[in-house]
C-alpha cells in the first residue's frame, strides 16, 4: 500500500493525516515538537492560565495514524524517496505532504537575541512568557497585529505593565480599517495597555526598547510579534517563491510532493489563517486517495476575540473607490463598517458586537437595495424586504 508521509503536525498537517486515514490510506504524521499535535491558533488560552491539554488535537493513534513527534526533518532525498531526520535517520515515503507551516520572524535588531526577548508561536514560547511575567513587570510587545495584541492582553492579565509598539498608524491594519481599530484600541487602553504607533524600533537593551527617535521604553520582557515566514527549507529543488508553489491540486513541481497551509503558495497567495489551511488539508487528502478535487480558496473572514472584545472582518476592508456605510456607538464600544462597490457588498467589519457576522457573510457579493436596512442588520433587513 502507498505510504503517505505528512511532515508537520500543526492543525493543517494533523487534519490532512486524519482525512487520509479516513479514506483508507496508510499515513504517517511527523511533528518537530514533542507531545500530541495541538491547536496553536488558541495559544492565548494557555497564556491566560489554561492547561496546555486544552489545545490538544485528537490523538492520531486513535484514528489509525502512525505518529512520530519530536522529529525534525532536514531534507528530502527525492531519488530514494526518504525524508532525512536531524539525527541522521530516514523515513520512507511514496508521496509526501509538506505541512511545515511558518516560523515567527525575529527582527534583525541589536539585542534581539537576548534571553528576555521572546517569540509567540509555540507552547514553549508561552511557557517562557509565563515564567518571566510578574505583577508590575514592564513588558513591550513589538507588533500590533492579532498575535501581538493577544500576547499583550495575556501579559496584561498576568499583571505586567504592557506597551505595544506598532509600525503602522493603526492596529490590525490587515483586518480592520482605522475606525474599527480605534474602537479596539480604546477597549484595550481601558484594560491598561499603552500604545506607541507608528513606532520604529532601533535596538533592544537589557532593560529597555529603544526607538529610532531615541525614546527608551522600559522592558524586562520583550515579545516579537511582527509576522511569520513560511518554512520552505524542505522545498529545496522545487519551485519556491514566498512559499512552495503548488497547483490547483496542491502538487508542487514534483507531483509526488504536495504542500498545504502556510508553507504553500497557491496562485501567488500564501495563506495566513487556519480556514484555508484546513481546506487545503481536505483537498490534498482527496487527491492522494485518487479523487481529483481542485482547491478553491474560501472567502476569508477573521473571527476574533481580543481581551473579551469580539472582532470580525470579511472581504475587502476599506478598498479604494468603494462606498462606505458606517454605524458607530462609542458609548457601547461598537463599530460596524460596510463597503459597497457598484451596489454590491464587498467587505465588512464588526467590532464590539459580531452577532450579525453570519448575515453579512451571506450578503457578500450580493446587490444591496436598502442601504439603511443593510447597515442595521438582519432583523431590519428582513422587515425592509
Amino acid at each position: 500500500m502507498t505510504q503517505i508521509l505528512v511532515i508537520g503536525a500543526g492543525p493543517a498537517g494533523a487534519r490532512c493525516a486524519q482525512a487520509c486515514a479516513e479514506r483508507g490510506l496508510r499515513v504517517k504524521l511527523v511533528g518537530a515538537e514533542p507531545g500530541l499535535p495541538y491547536d496553536r491558533v488558541a495559544l492565548g488560552k494557555v497564556l491566560g492560565g489554561a492547561a496546555p491539554s486544552v489545545l490538544a488535537l485528537p490523538d492520531p493513534a486513535a484514528r489509525g495514524i502512525r505518529y512520530q513527534p519530536d522529529t525534525r526533518i532536514t531534507r528530502l532525498d527525492r531519488a530514494a524517496r526518504h525524508a532525512i531526520t536531524a539525527d541522521g535517520g530516514s523515513l520512507a515515503y511514496d508521496r509526501v505532504v509538506l505541512a511545515t507551516g511558518s516560523h515567527a520572524w525575529r527582527l534583525p535588531l541589536p539585542g534581539a537575541d537576548q534571553p528576555h526577548v521572546l517569540l509567540y508561536r509555540t507552547l514553549a514560547d508561552v511557557a517562557a512568557m509565563r515564567a518571566l511575567a510578574r505583577a508590575s513587570v514592564p513588558a513591550v510587545v513589538i507588533g500590533g497585529g492579532l498575535l501581538g495584541l493577544e500576547a499583550a492582553a495575556g501579559l496584561a492579565a498576568l499583571g505586567c505593565a504592557v506597551t505595544v509598539l506598532h509600525a503602522m498608524p493603526w492596529l490590525m491594519e490587515r483586518q480592520l480599517n482605522a475606525e474599527a481599530a480605534a474602537t479596539l484600541r480604546r477597549h484595550l487602553e481601558a484594560r491598561g495597555l499603552r500604545f506607541v504607533m507608528p513606532a520604529a524600533t532601533a535596538a533592544i537593551e537589557p532593560d529597555a526598547v529603544v526607538l529610532k527617535d531615541g525614546t527608551r521604553i522600559l522592558a524586562d520582557i520583550v515579545v516579537l510579534a511582527v509576522g511569520v515566514r513560511p518554512n520552505v527549507a524542505l522545498g529545496d529543488g522545487l519551485a519556491v517563491k514566498r512559499g512552495i508553489i503548488v497547483d490547483d491540486y496542491l502538487r508542487s513541481t514534483d507531483p509526488d510532493i504536495l504542500a498545504i497551509g502556510e508553507c504553500a503558495e497557491h496562485h501567488g497567495q500564501v495563506c495566513g489563517l487556519v480556514t484555508p489551511a484546513l481546506a487545503m488539508a481536505d483537498v490534498a487528502a482527496a487527491n492522494l486517495a485518487g479523487v481529483p478535487i481542485r482547491y478553491v480558496p474560501p472567502t476569508l473572514s477573521a473571527t476574533l476575540k481580543i481581551a473579551g472584545l469580539p472582532v470580525w472582518s470579511l472581504g475587502e476592508i476599506a478598498p479604494e473607490g468603494a462606498e462606505p456605510i458606517t454605524v458607530e456607538d462609542a458609548d457601547y464600544g461598537e463599530y460596524r463598517g460596510l463597503w459597497l462597490r457598484d451596489g454590491v457588498l464587498v467587505g465588512a467589519v464588526l467590532c464590539g458586537d459580531a452577532a450579525d457576522s453570519g448575515f453579512y457573510q451571506g450578503m457578500l457579493g450580493r446587490p444591496i437595495g436598502d442601504r439603511a436596512a443593510l447597515a442595521l442588520g438582519p432583523a431590519w433587513h428582513k422587515a425592509a424586504a
